[in-house]
């Protein structure tokens, strides 16, 4: 159980079944022996009962399917499971579809969280002995060029649908704590991969396609810059913002690992090589460069000194080793892309990149 400004007994997540939900569900129930977790989906294309098969059943987890812009839905589960605290990672989150259909990440990435603040105000009144954890992203602060770093105080300047709808998420949070008092707390993170990520985005598509023999899209020349964040420090960094982080406040996490796509996808190339026994560069052929998506951030970097200094938390896992960890994980995991890959990804992702 939390043990810092909020003593929270039954914790609601948001987006459980989802790549970093599904994580974050597992480290917390190891995290906090004391705590019922409530986890909360839609359970649309990327989140899937696969992704918690192993803590489904767990004494202290109760899983409930619903949509988080449903009012009469939210309020039930505030209601009938006593909820003290919440931990928000529901959203759409690939720029690609956002630019496809901006409304749909409007509805679930603004609407579903004021819907979620309502409920919360609703439920707690002018309790302070709660906590609304906002998990957002980096791509808010819009792009950086070859030097500096976003922090808590970069001035938002996002550059595609989704990151204008997470932007807006963020200042209905921020608009909640000043307005009606709401002890809520907001994370800025940077690029995450790891074990359940579902196969659309850039580490899992290399992965999948490279054991498949098929050709990986790098968009442009591969040049644009990432920082890299292992979901299990994460995980870490998001229970320590919960347990100790101050209402009202930012916080920045990052892997401080940088790289460009396109040295990141040969490291992900020659690990999958070596993991499966093929000579060094055999999967390098597969690379294919392919039109650059509009609107494209050239670099994203975070500064995490305040993390640092206010929490002890810094990343514990490094590219190489992230990296060779999720490559293993795939591969002793191929029954799971199987079940995700029925879901439609393929389609969009197939289509998408022929658009290009």
């Amino acid at each position: 159980m939390p043990t810092g400004k909020a003593v929270v007994v039954a914790l609601l997540v948001t987006g459980a079944a989802g790549f970093i939900g599904s994580n974050l569900v597992r480290h917390l129930l190891q995290r906090w022996p004391d705590q019922r977790l409530v986890s909360f989906d839609l359970l649309t294309y990327a989140g899937h009962l696969a992704n918690l098969a192993d803590v489904i059943d767990h004494p202290r987890h109760r899983f409930l399917q619903g949509d988080i812009a449903d009012r009469e839905a939210v309020a039930a589960v505030f209601d009938q499971h006593d909820i003290d605290g919440v931990i928000h990672l529901a959203a759409e989150s690939h720029v690609d579809r956002s630019i496809l259909d901006p409304m749909a990440f409007v509805r679930t990435n603004v609407a579903g969280t004021v819907v979620l603040l309502q409920e919360a105000t609703r439920a707690w009144g002018d309790r302070q002995d709660v906590r609304f954890h906002h998990v957002s992203t980096d791509e808010v602060f819009g792009a950086l060029g070859s030097e500096g770093f976003f922090d808590e105080d970069t001035r938002y300047r996002p550059n595609s649908p989704y990151s204008a709808s997470k932007a807006a998420s963020d200042h209905f949070v921020r608009a909640w704590h000043e307005t009606y008092g709401l002890p809520a707390v907001i994370t800025n993170c940077t690029n995450n991969y790891g074990p359940y990520q579902f196969p659309e985005k850039l580490i899992p598509v290399v992965i999948t396609r490279a054991l498949a023999g098929e050709k990986i899209p790098v968009y442009g020349r591969g040049e644009n810059v990432r920082d890299w964040l292992f979901v299990e420090d994460h995980c870490d960094a998001i229970g320590l913002v919960f347990e100790r982080g101050t209402a009202g406040e930012t916080y920045c996490i990052g892997g401080e690992t940088e790289a460009t796509n396109l040295e990141l996808v040969r490291l992900l190339l020659d690990l999958v090589d070596a993991a499966r026994g093929a000579d060094p560069g055999t999967s390098a052929e597969l690379i294919e460069f392919v039109t650059d998506r509009p609107g494209h951030d050239f670099r994203y970097a975070m500064d995490i000194t305040r993390m640092r200094s206010e929490l002890g938390w810094s990343p514990s896992v490094s590219l190489r080793e992230g990296l060779a960890r999720t490559v293993e994980w795939y591969l002793d995991h191929r029954e799971w892309m199987a079940d995700v890959q029925g879901s439609g990804h393929r389609e969009f992702t197939d289509t998408w990149y022929e658009k290009r």
